[in-house]
């Protein structure tokens, strides 16, 4: 169940050492912490779709959607690339993923975005609307360990499934280049 007292908006610059001991927390080392600074000072980084969630006047959950690119057979278009999301450890199971989740999807639709792709848990974020990528022709890198269902894709109003520059292969964002999970 959502927590009565949550607040969802966007990031300001006061947030940003709040924002790293969340996502700290959350992924229990720095390296994701350390993705977030490197997207905000990338090309990539889109400031209307990095969103915190507070409680109680406090910093407790953190998501942002960057862009990244799509190559398919005739070039390569910019697409929406969410992550990461991240939750204060004694906030999760709250509903507070989830509100992040769907507020930056509501901007990313509002904004034209076709869809949304993470790499991701397929049993949380199925739970959120999110499918495997390779249902919509998509794919994305993964680490050796991570399942294949693990590149998932939500899509979006405008997404078009017979537009062929919708499919393809996902070049991540140089910010994502030095992460070690």
């Amino acid at each position: 169940m959502a927590t009565k007292s949550l607040t969802i908006r966007v990031e300001t610059p006061d947030d940003f050492p709040a924002i790293r001991l969340v996502v700290a927390a959350a992924f229990g080392q720095s390296g994701e912490a350390d993705l977030v600074e490197r997207i905000r000072q990338s090309s990539g980084y889109i400031p209307e779709l990095a969103l915190v969630a507070e409680i109680e006047d406090s910093v407790v959950g953190h998501v942002m959607i960057s862009t990244a690119s799509l190559r398919h057979e005739s070039g390569e278009r910019p697409i929406a690339m969410l992550a990461p999301l991240a939750v204060d450890p004694g906030f999760q199971r709250r509903g507070v993923g989830r509100a992040l989740v769907a507020a930056v999807a509501a901007l990313a639709d509002d904004a034209g975005e076709a869809f949304l792709v993470l790499e991701g848990s397929p049993d949380y974020y199925s739970r959120l609307g999110f499918e495997p990528a390779s249902r919509y022709g998509i794919e994305l890198p993964l680490p050796d360990w991570a399942p294949s269902e693990a590149a998932q894709v939500l899509p979006l109003t405008s997404f078009d499934p017979g537009d062929p520059t919708m499919r393809g292969t996902v070049s991540y964002p140089p910010p994502f280049e030095d992460l070690e999970t």
